[in-house]
Formats: C-alpha cells, sequence, structure tokens
C-alpha cells in the first residue's frame, strides 16, 4: 500500500496540456442516479462505471481542498476496505489559499498507513476507524463496531483456505499474513493483537470518545457473535475511553417510515424486541447541560431521538478539549453516514466547518463521500423501502433552529455567572449541594419553560440574565421591586413566527398569580407585566437558511431521479404534501437545483 502527500489546490481537476476545458464534473443528479444502480466498491472502479466514479472522487476531493490542506491514503482496488474510497482523505487543518501552496503534513502519513493496515481486522467488514470531519484541530471519525471471533477467523482462516471465494465483505487472501495464522492458536492472543492496534490507531487521532449506535450488544448471526462492541469488551481494553451507548433503530426500522408515508413523527422504535440488549448509557457530565430527560428515549419517536441524539454528539465536539470522536453502529453505512451528515452539515451551517462551500457544494460532498463512496447499499436499502438516505436530507427541516447551533453550545459553556462559578461548575453540582433551582438571588428567580415538566429545572439560559450585565440587572429589579419575581423564558416558535435571536424577550410575572394568557407568541401572567414591544416578522437566520437550501436542493434532485415510493394511497394526504414540498423547492431554489 502506498500514500500519496499531496497540497490540496492540486487536486483541484483535471488539466490537459492541449488546451481543451476539463472533463465536466458529474452534479447531483448523475451522481444520485449513479448511487440508486449500484453499491461502491473500489475494486470495480475501472472501465465506464470507473471512469464516473472517479470523476465523483475528483470532485470531492477538490471540494475538501477549498478549506483544507490534506494527506491521501491509497486505497487503489479496495486493499484495505472493499468499500471505503480509492483515495482516503486525511484531514490536516484548514488552510487559506496562500498556505497549499507551502503545505507540509502535520503527521507521519506512513505511521498512519501502517496503524490503518494492522488495525483494519480489528473491525466487521474491515471497516477501520477513518477521520472524516475535522472541527476544531479535532477529528471526527467513523468505522465499523468490533469485529467478533466469528468474522476474525473467518477473516484469518475460511478466506485463507477459500480465497476469492466469498464476498469481499470478507478479507481478500492477501489480508492474511503468517502472523496472522499463528494468532488463532489463542483467542485471548488475537483480539490483543489486532485491539491493540484499533486502540492505537484511535490515541493517534486523538480519539476519546465512541458513540456506539448499536441496538444489540453483539450481533448474533447463526448462533455466532460475528460482531462484537467496545461496551461489552470483557478484558476492559477500551477503559480508557468514554463509552457512550446510544441505540438508535437500524435500517430495517427505516422502512416503517416510507411506508407511514415518510412521515416521522410519531414514529417510536419498538424496544421490546428480543435481540434488543443494549440500553442507553450516557456519563452524567456530557448530559447535564442539555436538559434532555434521558431516561424517556423509549418514548420518543424518530424525531426527537435523532434530535438529541444530534445535540449529544454537537456537544461533545463543541467542548473545550482536544479529543475527537468515533461514531459507527454495526457496519457503518447506514446510521453511521446518517450521523456523520447531520454533524458535518450542521456544522458548516453555522460556519464552522468547510466555511468556501455553497449550499449546493457541501450537499454534494456529503452525498457522494459520506454516502455513496463509504459505501451506503442505496440499491437495496430502495429495494426493501429502508429509506435511511431520504430521511437524513428530509431530516434538515428538524434541526434549523438555534438550540442545534454549536456556536450556541460553545457560548453556554463559557457563560460566566457571578462569585467566580462558571455555568459547567453550577450544573455539576448535584441538586441537594445548590438549593433550590428556582433561586439564584434574594431578589428573583428563574423558571425555564424549555420542555414538559421542566419548570425548576437548571439550565445554561438560566443564567444568561445574571451575565446580561449590572444595568440590565438593576434596571430588572427596579421595575419589580414590589414583590420576589421569576421569569418566563417563552419556548421557540415555528420559523414563520420566531423572533430573531437578539430578540429573545423575558416577561415578568407576580409569583402570586395563577392566571395566565397569551399574547404574541409570549406569555402573560399577573397584572403588571415588564412591558414588552410587539414583535416584528422574523427573517431567516443564517443557519436556517442555509439548511433550507441544502434540503430543497436535494428534495428537487432527488425526486426527479430517485423518486418516492409510496407503499399503498394514504388518506391522510402526507405523500401529496411530500411531493408539494418539491414542488416548492424546485420553483424557489430553481438557480441553485441547476447549478447542481
Amino acid at each position: 500500500m502506498a500514500g500519496a502527500r499531496t497540497a490540496a489546490a492540486a487536486s483541484a481537476g483535471p488539466s490537459s496540456s492541449s488546451g481543451s476545458p476539463p472533463p465536466q464534473v458529474p452534479g447531483l443528479g448523475e451522481l444520485l442516479e449513479e448511487f440508486s444502480r449500484t453499491q461502491y466498491r473500489a475494486k470495480d472502479c475501472s472501465g465506464t462505471g470507473g471512469s464516473k466514479v472517479e470523476r465523483i472522487e475528483k470532485r470531492c476531493l477538490e471540494l475538501f481542498g477549498r478549506d483544507y490542506c490534506y494527506s491521501v491514503i491509497q486505497n487503489v482496488n479496495g486493499e484495505i476496505c472493499g468499500h471505503y474510497p480509492q483515495r482516503i482523505v486525511f484531514l490536516e487543518y484548514e488552510s487559506s489559499e496562500k498556505e497549499k501552496d507551502t503545505f507540509q503534513s502535520t503527521v507521519q502519513v506512513s505511521k498512519l498507513q501502517d496503524l490503518i493496515y494492522r488495525s483494519k481486522m480489528a473491525r466487521c467488514r474491515g471497516r477501520f476507524v477513518c477521520p472524516v470531519i475535522l472541527f476544531k484541530g479535532k477529528h471526527i471519525c467513523r468505522s465499523a463496531t468490533l469485529a467478533g471471533w466469528g468474522e476474525l477467523y473467518g477473516r484469518t482462516g475460511y478466506n485463507y483456505i477459500f480465497s476469492g471465494g466469498v464476498d469481499d465483505a470478507w478479507a481478500d487472501a492477501e489480508d492474511v499474513t503468517e502472523e496472522d495464522c499463528a494468532l488463532r492458536s489463542s483467542d485471548t492472543h488475537l483480539f490483543d493483537k489486532v485491539r491493540g492496534y484499533d486502540i492505537k490507531l484511535l490515541r493517534y487521532l486523538s480519539v476519546k470518545y465512541i458513540c456506539d449506535l448499536m441496538v444489540e450488544n453483539k450481533k448474533v448471526k447463526f448462533g455466532v457473535n460475528v460482531t462484537s462492541s467496545e461496551k461489552v469488551d470483557k478484558a476492559q481494553r477500551y477503559a480508557d475511553f468514554t463509552l457512550l451507548s446510544v441505540p438508535y433503530p437500524g435500517c430495517e426500522f427505516f422502512k416503517e417510515y416510507k411506508d407511514r408515508d415518510y412521515m416521522a413523527e410519531g414514529l417510536i422504535f419498538n424496544w421490546k424486541q428480543d435481540y434488543v440488549d443494549a440500553p442507553l448509557s450516557i456519563p452524567d457530565f456530557l448530559t447535564c447541560s442539555l436538559n434532555i430527560d434521558w431516561s424517556r428515549y423509549q418514548s420518543w419517536d424518530l424525531v426527537q431521538q435523532t434530535q438529541n441524539y444530534l445535540k449529544l454528539l454537537l456537544s461533545i465536539v463543541s467542548s473545550d478539549d482536544d479529543s475527537g470522536l468515533l461514531v459507527h453502529c454495526i457496519s457503518g453505512w447506514d446510521r453511521t453516514p446518517l450521523f456523520i451528515s447531520l454533524l458535518r452539515l450542521s456544522l458548516w451551517a453555522d460556519g464552522l466547518i468547510h466555511t468556501s462551500l455553497k449550499p449546493a457544494e457541501i450537499l454534494y460532498l456529503t452525498v457522494a463521500y459520506d454516502w455513496f463512496l463509504f459505501g451506503h447499499m442505496l440499491v437495496d436499502r430502495l429495494s426493501k423501502g429502508e429509506e435511511i438516505f431520504f430521511f437524513c436530507f428530509n431530516f434538515l427541516k428538524h434541526i434549523i433552529s438555534e438550540e442545534f447551533s454549536a456556536l450556541k453550545m460553545q457560548r453556554r459553556k463559557s457563560l460566566p455567572t457571578r462569585d467566580g462559578f462558571t455555568v459547567e461548575d453550577i450544573c455539576m453540582l448535584r441538586r441537594k449541594d445548590r438549593g433550590s433551582t428556582t433561586s439564584l438571588g434574594s431578589d428573583f428567580s428563574l423558571v425555564m419553560e424549555s420542555s414538559p415538566g421542566a419548570a425548576g429545572s437548571f439550565t445554561y439560559e438560566s443564567v444568561e440574565l445574571l451575565s446580561a450585565g449590572t444595568q440590565t440587572q438593576a434596571a430588572w429589579r427596579k421595575s419589580h421591586s414590589s414583590s420576589p419575581q421569576s421569569v418566563l423564558w417563552s419556548r421557540p416558535q415555528p420559523p414563520e413566527d420566531r423572533l430573531p435571536p437578539h430578540q429573545g424577550l423575558l416577561e415578568a410575572r407576580s409569583s402570586s398569580s395563577s392566571s395566565s394568557n397569551h399574547s404574541d407568541g409570549f406569555f402573560r401572567t399577573g397584572s403588571s407585566p415588564l412591558e414588552v414591544p410587539k414583535p416584528r416578522l422574523a427573517a431567516l437566520s443564517e443557519r436556517e437558511s442555509r439548511l433550507q437550501e441544502v434540503r430543497s436542493a436535494f428534495l428537487a434532485a432527488y425526486s426527479s431521479t430517485v423518486g418516492l415510493r409510496a407503499a399503498a394511497p394514504s388518506p391522510s394526504g402526507a405523500i401529496g404534501g411530500l411531493l408539494e414540498q418539491f414542488v416548492r423547492g424546485v420553483v424557489l431554489r430553481g438557480t441553485s437545483s441547476s447549478a447542481l
């Protein structure tokens, strides 16, 4: 295996000495047509079909190169992994145009390649830990789960004897070395060896957090544990990492999504099934700031579950430490690209990554790289109605609000309070240690209306008034000196009714009041509320506008190429409403769509 180190600017596209223009880069429509016809296999990238894939790969390199300097790990003919890109991008740092000409690698590429090659057997289907997003100097990675003894012996034994006779989900014969054969004499020795290399790779990439989306502890086929996971490693080899078990339904569940006319609201996974044995488990220090009742995760519908998991991942990558994140499910080509894509698009919408890419370009990049070139089996999923790929991009409408903004999460974590405490300090205090959660001072208290039943809970928003400055606090006290007061923050309104973030207003109410009204989207209670100006019509936030444009472009391209597959006529008319959104997307975003 050979690695290529390159300046990002050098990969902008092919050139011709004869002066003829370079081949036209395929657009999103052509990409989706190719994607819906065949699953990507690195070894098949030859001939006519291969030239299309090669153009897609070059386009991805050009888009990565707009904002980053990177190295390339060569995976020619799938020699490392059959369903990973032929040229795997290792983003090293954000770059300006003038820096690209003087690019020097910040890592030992040969060492990285060696760790990848040695560690690939540790994970299902050889889908090793691969960095795909660079944010604040930390790597967000993807992979499959750990291989169980069934697959390890299959890779080192069965395939060694019968080379070429099985699907390339198993390793090729050249994957097996003399060292591997010798290791088969001892289960423990084998696991120590291959998982040891996997751990070395994780540490080399500074990964600390491992997010496991499996609903099982181990995947069992024909009575054999074919895969495992870090959370049930008997030798506790991964004990130094922060492990998160966040079970999320597999691709089969998304047939129900399709059968319900692509309506995710109200769709709840059946957690009582026999094979579901992985409970949700998240360290307390990662959940205290999110104001989410995680004990209710089995009652969430698909929208709530995806939203809350994304908030968790965004909170992790927004932390101040330099630790990276690994996200994986079983094979790493359904649920994994779902959350990798949502992370990439959410961070991009905040202007934090891929800062020079337009909506059409970031959409192309995530469809091509995160889904197609990492082996998502769209053909198979479409034939079975398991439309998790469509769900991903249609779901963007549910994460447009500022509560999913990494910028806001960073701001809250650094928000100061009185007496030298930070918000994180107070969040970590136990309820009994900090007394009443609604009493932060002698003259007023704060009450949150963030979620049903959350009144009295303490969150970061609770102290924003405290950090607003002495003049604001003094003015507040002056107008509310007659009795102790509490502040009720309004729940965010739907996009068309919501005020811009800087117009977030709050109103006071008398603590003795028991009646309430609604006015202009704000709660008014008591006889002398704080006077509030009438809200103006809200313009779209930058984040909302960018995500809506990506979604509209996707819907237009998807409807004209792949199309929706309604299970049966629905009295609800939901599918008609979705098609109406397609038409609206084409009309509103016609220019952007044509540029794809």
